[in-house]
């Protein structure tokens, strides 16, 4: 050896090996050779302090802020513990919680949509006292809102009115009266 004290052993304690260009490790501040610098390489105690990774919670996927000096394990686990909405403990809220009440009908809505005469909650479908066939309150309102016609006002009169459909033929002998 010429140059006894040209370059120096790598810090690795399994390798140990000369090198005449070491790499300083900017967090443990020990030589290292071209194969034990990285700070996985030399399983480096201060790697936290300097690497910055943005480590990811595994149960929602999202990024978990890690202040300098942290330990990212202990911020993910308290991530999961405390604020992951995706922790199997936890329980979800259902979002779809009012079920129909007309009899058959199994559909759930995300609003409440309750019958002013009979109190029942109902689907869209079913919400008009007519369709879920409501037989509380004093008399049953139509879908559009107007109150039911009777029987001798139902019949179509006139040559134009015979040839409407039926319930047609209710609502514009209705709309002319109020003319």
């Amino acid at each position: 050896m010429e140059f006894p004290d040209l370059g120096k052993h790598c810090s690795e304690k399994t390798c140990k090996q000369l090198d005449f260009l070491p790499v300083k490790c900017d967090a443990c501040k020990q030589d290292f050779c071209k194969d034990h610098f990285t700070y996985a390489a030399h399983k480096c105690p201060f790697a936290f302090q300097k690497d910055v990774q943005v480590p990811v919670c595994p149960l929602c996927n999202t990024p978990i802020p890690v202040k300098k000096g942290q330990i990212p394990d202990v911020v993910v686990s308290n991530h999961i513990d405390r604020h992951c909405d995706s922790h199997p403990g936890k329980k979800k809220e259902k979002i779809f919680t009012y079920r129909c009440s007309k009899e058959g009908c199994k559909k759930k809505e995300m609003l409440q949509m309750a019958c002013a005469q009979c109190h029942g909650n109902f689907c869209i479908q079913h919400r008009h006292p007519l369709d879920h066939s409501c037989r509380h309150g004093s008399r049953p309102t139509v879908k559009a809102g107007c109150s039911p016609m009777t029987a001798s006002e139902s019949k179509p009169s006139g040559d134009f009115l015979a040839l409407a459909p039926g319930g047609l033929a209710q609502r514009l002998n209705w709309f002319t009266r109020l003319m």
